[in-house]
């Protein structure tokens, strides 16, 4: 059943690329659309049929494949991978929808996002340490090209940076997971084996090192960051809305899947760091922030800061915490999709993003008071007001990481309230006012362009509502994975200090 969430889209993506060449972008559009949907749903049919009680991973598969290289073909699927993937697979969706149907090279285009969807997908489902790595490194390329083919001015540049980075992630996270695997003398990189085992804590730190460098480039945290604005800027919309609202997610996927989960006692041991790091990376994100002018990169800054929660939440290893990390991670891609979308209407419509020059934009005979109104919404939202799924997430890392570490939780609380000043800053340029003469004779804008924004918006309510549709599913995995890391982890450094005194 798992297989077909990779399939589809693979499927999908053949299907165009050989398509005859004389078919229409707007045809290869709508099949790109129908492929996405079809793993959308399936997603959908899966999350119904998932029993979150059960703490094993569900629709379990298994295949030998490469004996030699202890390289299985393992799936499966829990809680902390379940949300991820509906995720994945709406922004998906939506990203293809938002896709220009005019634009140029569009068979290799849809190609590539449908591939790019394929490893982002196999990556969450994957119960193997280097069926992940494969995965991982599979949403490369397409990445790569999507950005330097259909980016801005200067997208050769981002590409390449973007490339260069997140092949030094790629390296490094192979190298601690082939580490992980020689030293424990185990014969494969099945996740349930090494699960199962235990290194010395100096080995679990430098192993801890690699991933915790390796998935801090893409999640990215400072000083890794920097990449991701460049990136973003030059992208176009719908791959921001890809970039921002899942591919970042492989990042704090990794370090709770593989750095807390497999090496306990070294998560322990520099968790205090960690928590550190976060309130650097959740300031520094908002100050930047605030110093732009380009709304899109203005954006792109603020998900340094909030994914920054994320690895505060993690640090402190509460299930409370965690359970608070994976809703940071789906409400900030929920978010953030919303938020790009809305940037790349205004500059599709207004034909800039700088905020000195438009103004006024919420004018309701000659603006956009519609994409106003939502770009409210989502900036409420990423602000962390009650009723959003952005605050209720944020709430419960703060509530889960304060006993903890309550000064790198106070200190990370600064960063809400500032995040309300460089998107309030954003809301009165850009939308109140007089509207400035530089924009004065705007495009119609039509439903088809405010429609997927409005979805997003209409789910960040409900969520921040209803919170608990989201938790019943991770709840009970996030319980069992914490409380078996805390265990091991407190266990193996009392021997630790006991041999040291």
């Amino acid at each position: 059943m798992l297989s077909v969430l990779i399939l589809v889209p693979l499927i999908g993506a053949a299907l165009i690329a050989f398509s005859p060449s004389g078919i229409s972008g707007k045809f290869a559009h709508r099949v790109a659309l129908v492929f996405a949907s079809i793993a959308f749903l399936w997603t959908i049919v899966l999350a119904i049929r998932f029993h979150p009680e059960e703490i094993t991973q569900q629709f379990a598969e298994s295949l030998p494949w490469i004996d030699v290289l202890g390289l299985n073909y393992n799936l499966g699927i829990d809680g902390l991978s379940l949300p991820l993937l509906v995720l994945n697979g709406l922004l998906t969706c939506i990203a293809i929808y938002s896709s220009d149907e005019f634009l140029q090279r569009p068979k290799f285009y849809y190609s590539l996002i449908l591939l790019l969807s394929a490893g982002v997908t196999g990556a969450f489902l994957a119960q193997d340490l280097l069926l992940f790595f494969l995965f991982y490194e599979l949403e490369l390329i397409p990445l790569y090209l999507l950005i330097a083919i259909w980016g801005g001015a200067k997208r050769g540049y981002a590409a390449t940076k973007f490339l260069i980075y997140t092949a030094v992630s790629g390296f490094l996270i192979l190298a601690s997971f082939l580490g992980m695997v020689w030293l424990s003398g185990s014969s494969n990189f099945a996740l349930a084996t090494l699960n199962a085992t235990t290194l010395p804590l100096a080995t679990q730190l430098l192993l801890l090192a690699g991933l915790l460098v390796g998935f801090g480039i893409k999640i990215p945290l400072v000083p890794f960051h920097t990449w991701l604005p460049d990136a973003h800027v030059e992208a176009s919309t719908p791959i921001s809305v890809l970039l921002a609202g899942v591919l970042l997610k492989l990042g704090t996927y990794g370090l709770l899947r593989f750095g807390m989960n497999l090496l306990p006692e070294a998560w322990a041991y520099v968790a205090p760091w960690l928590a550190t790091w976060a309130v650097v990376s959740v300031l520094y994100g908002a100050s930047c922030a605030i110093a732009q002018t380009d709304m899109k990169k203005m954006v792109a800054y603020s998900s340094i800061g909030h994914m920054g929660y994320v690895l505060l939440a993690a640090a402190a290893a509460t299930p409370l915490s965690v359970l608070g990390a994976v809703m940071q991670m789906i409400s900030h891609g929920l978010i953030s999709a919303m938020l790009f979308l809305l940037v790349g209407v205004v500059y599709k419509k207004a034909g800039s993003r700088d905020l000195e020059v438009i103004q006024g934009l919420l004018n309701p005979e000659r603006g956009m008071p519609v994409i106003g109104s939502l770009m409210i919404v989502g900036v409420m939202a990423s602000a962390g007001i009650p009723g959003m799924v952005g605050f209720i997430s944020e709430f419960i890392i703060f509530r889960g990481s304060f006993p903890i570490f309550p000064v790198q939780t106070l200190l990370s609380m600064i960063g809400t309230g500032l995040t309300a000043v460089y998107f309030l800053i954003l809301l009165n340029r850009a939308f109140f006012g007089r509207l400035s003469a530089q924009v004065s004779n705007l495009p119609r804008v039509y439903w088809s362009d405010r429609a997927p924004a409005a979805i997003l918006a209409g789910l960040i309510v409900i969520f921040g509502i209803q919170p608990s549709w989201l938790v019943r599913w991770t709840e009970p995995t996030i319980t069992a994975m914490v409380n078996t890391q805390n265990v091991v982890a407190t266990v193996s450094l009392d021997k630790v200090m006991g041999t040291r005194d």
